[in-house]
């Protein structure tokens, strides 16, 4: 038995389990402590690997454990499960703690520091406060409902039932009022304190220089930019952007075997806080280059497209074109001119073509000829959710077609063999094979 080497802690909120390995593994000691004495004993410790999951108060102990000289390692509680022999307790957690660390191919998360999971504090407390304001609104709209009293969708609008409930000539019960009147001075205390939270994000973010960077992608705002930066881990943790994808739970499934390749849907297996602001923000962006795109139109003129056509000698190019998805009253024209803009195929294709003016038309996300506007994972983004509009409406579309009265046929003309069959009316009919 050799000196020890790597320590596998068990935390919880008072009891601790320590297991102690060698190099080669072998155990060297089984230690249960409580709180106030888990300092003392690893100060006593040679400098040593500690290894812990990542739980409730795991960064603390790793912060306070690293003063004392040891190198701390945590590793996330799916990836130690495997190791656990049989019954669970937690000398059984501690030793599986242990061994999976031993693992060259274990992956470890990095321990925060205290500023960092400060501003975690901030972005949890806020999103808490949403949340709260969220199950207030939908109070007021159900109650306030019951009584003729209805609005739109959306935060701005709620000031209208607000109004409502503090009208004392609405037809709204004293009884009712008085409760509803709670629930407002509530909503208005919530909202004193969001924008509280709003301006101390605002403040930390802007005295970092990654979250000013990360501020500078379109649609990250200070919101965005302080989850990034509490929730994720450090950028020199992934060694492409693939892998931060696959972190976030934006790869599909892989049920791969046998040499076949076989994917499903997405894996979201991340941080989800995180994937819910980064599609607030691409939608967001998305519907900004659309109304900026329709705004164009409108401002140019019916005899725009006119004068494109023109310019380009006359001729559209495949991108020029317009574009009709489905029959007649289901569709929908989706066009632009040579001169740029937003362009939606019905394709959805991917490389430019090169119209008659000689220069090139638009893809998705490009504001003129060259120019990229937005980012390739918005762009593929755009793709996919066109793609699957464009099928739903084709297969809609045909079943709608082939139910028509006019387009009935007899259930014998499907069969693929060429077969004759017998009429009604005497005669005979081919199989659908000889038609």
């Amino acid at each position: 038995m050799g000196d020890v080497t790597t320590i596998g802690l068990d935390i919880a909120k008072t009891s601790f389990q320590a297991h102690g390995a060698d190099a080669s593994g072998a155990v060297v000691f089984r230690k249960k402590l409580s709180r106030g004495r888990l300092l003392a004993f690893f100060a006593a410790q040679p400098p040593c690997l500690v290894v812990m999951e990542t739980c409730s108060g795991a960064h603390h102990w790793g912060r306070e454990l690293t003063r004392l000289g040891h190198t701390i390692r945590l590793i996330p509680p799916a990836y130690v499960k495997p190791f656990v022999k049989r019954q669970k307790n937690d000398e059984a957690d501690a030793e599986a703690i242990c061994e999976a660390a031993q693992r060259p191919t274990m992956r470890f998360v990095a321990v925060k520091s205290a500023e960092q999971e400060a501003l975690g504090v901030v972005f949890r407390a806020r999103d808490l406060l949403v949340r709260q304001r969220t199950q207030i609104i939908n109070a007021i709209r159900g109650h306030v409902a019951e009584y003729g009293k209805v609005a739109p969708k959306g935060v701005c609008y709620v000031e209208r039932l607000v109004s409502a409930i503090d009208d004392p000539e609405s037809e709204l019960p004293q009884a009712a009022r008085a409760s509803l009147q709670v629930l407002t001075e509530v909503l208005a205390k919530l909202a004193d304190q969001i924008a509280v939270l709003d301006r101390e994000i605002a403040s930390r973010v802007k005295e970092d220089p990654i979250a000013r960077r990360l501020m500078t992608i379109p649609g990250v705002g200070p919101i965005t930019a302080a989850a990034l930066l509490a929730l994720a881990p450090a950028p020199q943790t992934f060694r492409r952007g693939r892998d931060f994808s696959a972190w976030l739970g934006l790869t599909p499934l892989q049920k791969s075997t046998g040499g076949k390749q076989k994917l499903g849907q997405m894996t979201r297996m991340g941080e989800r806080t995180l994937r819910r602001l980064l599609v607030i923000g691409a939608s967001a962006v998305i519907k900004q280059a659309l109304l900026k795109r329709s705004r164009a139109r409108l401002l140019a003129g019916p005899d725009a497209r006119a004068q494109a056509a023109n310019a380009g000698g006359g001729r559209l190019g495949q991108q020029d074109r317009p574009h009709r998805l489905g029959a007649a009253g289901h569709g929908r024209d989706l066009s632009s001119s040579s001169a740029g803009g937003l362009t939606l195929s019905h394709r959805c294709e991917t490389s430019r073509r090169r119209t008659d003016d000689g220069g090139y038309g638009a893809t998705v996300g490009e504001t003129g000829p060259g120019k990229p506007g937005l980012s390739p994972v918005l762009q593929s983004t755009l793709r996919v959710i066109w793609t699957r509009s464009a099928n739903s409406i084709r297969a809609s579309t045909a079943k709608a077609e082939h139910n028509r009265p006019d387009r009935w046929k007899h259930p014998t003309t499907r069969s693929s063999p060429s077969q004759i069959h017998p009429c009604a009316e005497g005669g005979v009919h081919r199989g659908k094979a000889d038609l």
